[in-house]
């Protein structure tokens, strides 16, 4: 309640910490897909973890794609929506090493040699699939986002998380079905130092233009 009195700041904090909580939940999730049943713990997880961030840190997007709908429509100046999502990139970065930092510790199975991975490619399809799946699913989930502001939050939450669930199965196991460039920097990090142009175009500027696309 403090920060509200400090707009910007606040506006910082919540995306960081938000982006930070829906980035590290994946970097682990990316290790327990493999867990059996395949795909149902993956997919049970995916659901339950989206069901977890909704309910928490309303307000905010965690999704630079996201932030671009309210800076275009003028609802938020230029200055705070490139403070959110550079906050955005921010808290990918700081999940990524916090998570580096826990598969280091070896606590569970699914950790052991997490780290010597390297850069371990979410694209199973030629790239220019790649790029139309990822803006398919970007312009179908930022539609349904905006169709569902209208439905009681409670609710809201449930839809959304089964709509992800759906594109992840639907996707997963071509693109990862990430659809959020912050988010796809902190699971793959690697592959953009290896790879930067084909995967800045499919998980960076194909969700961009899906949203442009939307708007």
């Amino acid at each position: 309640r403090r920060l509200r009195l400090h707009p910007r700041l606040f506006a910082f904090l919540l995306e960081m910490f938000s982006t930070f909580q829906i980035c590290a939940c994946t970097n682990e999730l990316s290790l327990l897909g493999n867990v059996e049943p395949k795909p149902h713990t993956a997919l049970t997880l995916t659901y339950g973890f989206t069901v977890l961030h909704g309910l928490t840190l309303p307000g905010s997007t965690c999704n630079p794609c996201g932030t671009l709908q309210p800076m275009w429509g003028g609802g938020v100046s230029l200055q705070t929506g490139a403070l959110k999502i550079a906050a955005q990139f921010v808290a990918a970065v700081l999940a990524r090493a916090f998570m580096h930092f826990i598969w280091s510790l070896e606590m569970a199975e699914p950790h052991f040699g997490a780290l010597s991975q390297g850069c371990s490619s979410p694209m199973q399809t030629a790239e220019v699939q790649a790029f139309c799946i990822e803006l398919l699913f970007s312009v179908v989930f930022q539609l349904a986002v905006l169709r569902a502001e209208s439905v009681n939050p409670k609710y809201r939450v449930h839809l959304t998380a089964l709509l992800i669930t759906m594109l992840v199965y639907a996707g997963g196991n071509l693109t990862g079905a990430i659809f959020n460039p912050a988010l796809a920097f902190s699971l793959h990090a690697d592959c953009f130092y290896d790879k930067f142009l084909s995967y800045s175009l499919v998980y960076w500027i194909a969700p961009s233009l899906g949203k442009f696309l939307i708007l």
